[in-house]
Parts: structure tokens; sequence; C-alpha cells
């Protein structure tokens, strides 16, 4: 049977690890080829074997690649060009936090956080919608978060760079819309999910995993964290043709915290 992306050319970004991987994975198990890039190159090209292993060799590719940097970007494109044959799902997913409240947080790393979170989708739109369009229909997924939604006092730099995406989105689905171009875009907004990050923050609280994870699910009305292929699931939705009436929306996959 076919799968729900058969046939679909899709480039993930920030893919070594985490979500990134989860959605590289999940992507393929559908019917899709993958070029899987991250900062990490040597992480996007172990997501790469890994998919291959279980779906066949030239179904996933990795490269390094530095969403903050236009060459970078025009670099990516024609690999995918080259190894994929084209492209037609957009995924940008690398992120980063950065600590601090609004008198704390350090300027340099107020900039950093939107050079990945917000100015990367920018550059990556404007350099593979020219491919996209000859490879229509399209989607377009950047990953938010549902800090973009709804704030706290200390992460200033992360609310404002998710809301940024949140809002950038919008921009452009009716642009593609507009245009014709027959290239939806949407955004997709998780809470807590169980990936490397969590480790790298129980470490910083000096906390035990299972007692962080433990605090989380408290905040969550489904009293759980989410896992990478909750929101890779999503993903897959809304890199097939299954969404096609569904451009500049936002997915939120929070386990009920917005609805509180």
């Amino acid at each position: 049977m076919a799968g729900r992306v058969a046939g679909k050319l899709a480039l993930v970004t920030g893919a070594a690890q985490g979500l990134g991987r989860a959605h590289c994975i999940r992507l393929a198990q559908e019917g899709a080829r993958v070029l899987a890039t991250d900062i990490n190159g040597a992480g996007a090209e172990e997501t790469a074997a890994i998919v291959n292993a279980e779906m066949g060799e030239g179904t996933a590719f990795g490269m390094a690649h530095d969403v903050t940097d236009p060459a970078q970007w025009e670099a990516a494109v024609d690999a995918a060009r080259e190894k994929l044959g084209g492209l037609n799902v957009l995924v940008n997913n690398a992120g980063i936090g950065v600590p601090g409240n609004i008198e704390a947080c350090d300027f340099g790393d107020w900039q950093r956080c939107f050079d990945i979170n917000v100015n990367s989708i920018f550059h990556g739109c404007q350099k593979a919608l020219p491919l996209m369009r000859e490879h229509a229909p399209g989607s377009i997924i950047n990953i938010s978060s549902i800090a973009g939604l709804i704030a706290s006092d200390t992460m200033p730099a992360y609310n404002a760079s998710k809301a940024a995406v949140w809002m950038l989105s919008k921009s452009i689905a009716l642009h593609c819309a507009k245009k014709g171009m027959n290239i939806r875009c949407n955004s997709v907004h998780p809470t807590f999910v169980d990936t490397p990050i969590l480790d790298g923050t129980a470490r910083a609280h000096a906390l035990d995993k299972d007692v962080l994870m433990e605090k989380l699910a408290r905040q969550i009305p489904l009293k759980f964290v989410g896992e990478p292929n909750d929101i890779a699931n999503a993903v897959v939705y809304l890199a097939s043709d299954e969404s096609r009436f569904m451009t500049g929306a936002e997915l939120k996959l929070d386990g009920g915290i917005s609805a509180m």
C-alpha cells in the first residue's frame, strides 16, 4: 500500500536528533525521500543512515547546513535538486532556546535566537520556493512552539522568536495562495517533548530526568510529556495531500495547555 506521502521530496532542518530525526523517519516510512540537514553534519548523515537501514539506500541523504547562512541554503536546495530530484516539502525544524528574562537576557543571545529560529525560515523559504514551485503541490511546515502563543516571564527571546515564526508562516501562506503556487504553509506548536533537549535541561537544573519529566507532566492537562512521533505524525499529515485545504493555520500539540 502506498504511503501517505508517497513520492514527496522533503528537506528537514535540525535533523541530527530529536524532533528533526523523528520527522525524517516518519516521512520516509510514509513514502517520502528525505534530505536531512543540520549544522551537525555527522548527525544529519547518521539520521539518513538510520532511514536507509529501514527503508533502503537512496531514501535519505544527510548534509551539514548552517540555516543562518543564505549561501548554505542555496547549497541545500541544490542538494535537494541533485539528490532527491526536486523539492515539495520543507520542514523548518531547526531552533534553539536561550536563557534570561528581559533584564538578564544577553542581546547577543537574543540575536542568535532570532537568527536560528526566524531568519533561517526567511532564508529557507526564499531559496526553496522556486524549486518547490516546479514540483507543486507543496507544503512548508514551520516548527514553532506553544511558547509562540503563550508567554512566560523567563524566556522573552524564545517567546518572541516563536511568535514570529507563527505570523511569518501566515504571511508565507497568503503569498503562496495569492500567487497560485499550490504551496501551503502552516506552523506546528508543540509543548514539552522528550528529546535530548530535556536531557540537557535536567543536567542544567541538577535534576534526575524522571523527576523533570514528572514536573513537566504536572503542567500538562493530559499529564504526560509528548514523544517525538507525536509531533512527527502531525508533520506527516501537513506534508500529505490529506491537508490540502489547510494553510496559514497553527497546529497546537500541547496536551491541552492552550485550553486552560
